[in-house]
């Protein structure tokens, strides 16, 4: 019996450590940097904005004896790097803050190349940086550009609250974000309308002297593999349980986002709200993440998310719904299909929660991180190393 029992708890150690080691990322040939969306940060206050829900940076490898706080699911030499831009500023400026950020980076580290990972505007603002980088160092240097729910096409929430003007709600929105949030978090002020008119698709007002909105600015910083080898994004909607602070955002919005809308004309916001495509008339349908419909998301390939309790999270392109190369004019099944969309909300996928901190959310930050970044590792064209 005894014999049986240590033989039992061999196999499971043997089962157990087995599990770890195929669960774990390779290792990527070239540092992943991370940055955020609107209202985003690295740190703050001992919170990662890319975090679990304890807000653990999910970049952290576990490279020190006896550390607890750190990702496991990663490799103990993996090199990441959070960025920290302007949370209020439109992706023109914060695309160019970035790619000051990631050249000062390869510098410090003495890597020839990067691969990107943003989350909501931050994956608008890893387009502009790629091309930055590529015109200064006269190649390519982003390897792999990762999007995590971003609004490529638009979001209704930002033309909502520019239709409110500058009164109201709008009008205090404005005045504590810029006295109080952006200067604590970045050190200087924020510019809450730019940010919101680079958030929507078209040109916001024709006569304030500046082209802006998401339809030019993909037309200047598109899909090109002269400055991005892999383009790939991860489509995300809410499940049952928003977020107060999106829910929050949303009444204030005031329009549902109502998100796996598309229309035949090509290259147009057919019901004028703000995002590119239509709406289907049902803001009860699980087709957005509280801020941005999946009719937005994507750009390159579409990736989809499986778990399994022996080999953990993996991430692979779906083929079902194509390639995106012209982020202007994804097709109808790229707009409206739910094929691998991650059921988490638009904060639940950095590890903010039902309730941030008190009440966590189902996604395993580590486990879902840990397997972005092995992805990353076999697309990025470069020789690994465990």
């Amino acid at each position: 019996m005894k014999r049986m029992t240590w033989l039992l708890l061999v196999f499971l150690l043997v089962a157990f450590t087995a599990s770890s080691a195929l669960a774990k990322a390779d290792k990527t040939a070239y540092p992943v940097v991370f940055a955020h969306g609107m209202l985003g940060f690295d740190k703050l206050i001992g919170i990662n904005y890319f975090g679990n829900d304890y807000g653990v940076f999910v970049g952290d490898a576990c490279d020190e004896s006896l550390e607890i706080t750190c990702n496991r699911e990663i490799d103990p030499a993996q090199k990441a790097f959070a960025t920290a831009v302007n949370p209020l500023q439109a992706s023109e400026d914060r695309g160019l803050a970035l790619a000051d950020q990631v050249e000062s980076y390869m510098a410090t580290v003495g890597a020839p190349n990067v691969n990107l990972v943003g989350h909501s505007q931050g994956g608008i603002d890893a387009r502009k940086a790629a091309k930055v980088l590529y015109e200064r160092k006269g190649r390519q240097v982003v390897k792999v550009l990762v999007s995590i729910s971003s609004p490529h096409r638009g979001s209704p929430v930002a033309k909502s609250i520019l239709d409110q003007g500058d009164e109201g709600i709008n009008k205090l929105l404005n005045i504590l974000a810029n006295a109080f949030l952006t200067p604590i978090i970045f050190g200087e002020k924020g510019d809450i309308i730019a940010s919101m008119k680079s958030l929507m698709y078209d040109d916001y007002d024709a006569a304030d002297g500046q082209v802006t909105g998401l339809k030019a600015f993909n037309t200047k910083y598109g899909i090109d593999n002269k400055y991005v080898g892999h383009y790939a994004s991860i489509i995300t909607a809410a499940g049952e349980n928003l977020n107060p602070i999106l829910a929050a955002m949303g009444a204030l919005g005031g329009e549902p986002i109502d998100g796996d809308g598309w229309c035949s004309a090509e290259n147009e916001d057919c019901d004028h709200d703000g995002a590119a495509g239509a709406g289907d008339g049902d803001a009860d349908d699980d087709d957005d993440d509280g801020l941005v419909g999946i009719n937005s998301q994507q750009m390159g390939h579409r990736l989809k998310y499986s778990k399994s309790w022996f080999l953990g999270g993996a991430f692979a392109v779906d083929g079902t719904t194509g390639y995106v190369a012209d982020i202007n004019r994804p097709n109808q099944t790229q707009s409206t299909s739910r094929s691998s969309v991650v059921i988490a909300d638009h904060l639940d996928i950095i590890g903010f929660g039902s309730i941030p901190v008190v009440m966590p959310d189902d996604v395993d930050e580590f486990e879902f991180y840990g397997a972005l970044i092995d992805y990353i590792a076999h697309n990025e064209g470069g020789r690994r190393t465990r």
